[in-house]
């Protein structure tokens, strides 16, 4: 087992295997596989006749979490379910799964620690690297590509719609003078030089200006809001009546996007909302693992066909996991 994957820590975990209500026998599905901590959960209660399927289109994360999972195999022996993998991006479902044939399925938004902690993916700042930020890295644009060609108009625009950074024109002004830019920490300085840190509460303290503006292009980049869209779009058609859906976000704009299709789906009877409230860490796993913090989770159970609409809470588990 790599350090990565020693050091990895799913985020939400039991409150995730929880609310996927994981049964023996079962077909679940990981839309973001990642680094396997969620899946091997799901794997190690569905017995031998369950069925795990997990997409990442990242082929490095997708190599570790086979390496994983073909372990935890190991140990259950005779009692361990089928595993599939699919080495594409989660908007691809549908074309892999049949109509109503999942018990649950589960998506964590969250870029892997893999893709942050590794420099030369481009992702962070953290450790200079190339400006790649592809969760591919076998196609589309680099990150380097879109600050070095794209517009000064546009990266503005960029930066505003998918980083919601107010001096997105400044900063946008500031790359397009600083051109040509070939690695994360040239462009981490040249936000920085335009853009003081980002306040946050006292707990979190400040963090980096080039946060929103490094997010901004790794959404662009992978499209990562229209996977969510095309996700949320095709999950109903493959869930079961009383199946769930599991899903974890990270910013608000991932967030935004899960709670009004959820909504959307309630009020057409699709869906029975489970969770008044996203679901967020408790103070252990936060002091444990800080990428916790901005996590928000939202699940829903898909209804029988023909079913009236509910109403957008489950008594017991919108109070169950309130955290106010």
């Amino acid at each position: 087992m790599t350090k990565t994957n020693e050091r990895h820590v799913p985020v939400l975990f039991h409150e995730a295997i929880d609310f996927l209500r994981v049964r023996p026998k079962g077909t679940y599905v990981d839309c973001t596989l990642g680094l396997a901590g969620h899946a091997e959960g799901i794997v190690r209660l569905l017995g031998p006749e369950g069925h795990l399927i997990g997409f990442d289109r990242d082929p490095e994360a997708l190599e570790l979490a086979k390496a994983r999972l073909d372990q935890v195999c190991i140990e259950l022996g005779s009692q361990a379910p089928k595993v599939t993998l699919v080495a594409e991006a989660f908007s691809s479902i549908a074309r892999h799964i049949e109509p109503a044939s999942v018990d649950g399925l589960l998506a964590d938004f969250g870029v892997s620690s893999l893709q942050f902690d590794e420099a030369h993916r481009g992702f962070s700042f953290q450790a200079d690297g190339p400006l790649d930020m592809r969760m591919d890295p076998r196609s589309g644009p680099t990150a380097a590509q879109v600050v070095n060609e794209m517009s000064e108009h546009e990266l503005a625009n960029l930066i505003y719609e998918n980083g919601e950074e107010r001096r997105s024109r400044t900063v946008a002004r500031a790359i397009v003078r600083g051109r040509q830019i070939t690695t994360t920490g040239q462009l981490a300085r040249i936000v920085a030089s335009v853009s003081p840190p980002i306040k946050r509460d006292k707990k979190q303290g400040h963090i980096h200006p080039a946060t929103r503006t490094f997010q901004a292009l790794r959404i662009y980049v992978n499209r990562e809001l229209d996977e969510i869209r095309d996700l949320l779009e095709a999950a109903p058609a493959l869930l079961k009546p009383s199946a769930r859906l599991v899903v974890i976000s990270f910013h608000s704009l991932e967030d935004r996007i899960a709670k009004d299709s959820l909504r959307e789906g309630a009020q057409k009877g699709i869906w029975e909302i489970l969770t008044r409230k996203p679901v967020t860490a408790g103070e252990e796993e936060t002091d444990r693992n800080p990428r916790s913090r901005s996590a928000k989770l939202r699940a829903a159970e898909k209804q029988e066909a023909g079913a009236s609409p509910p109403g957008t809470g489950n008594k017991k588990y919108g109070q169950r996991w309130k955290r106010d």
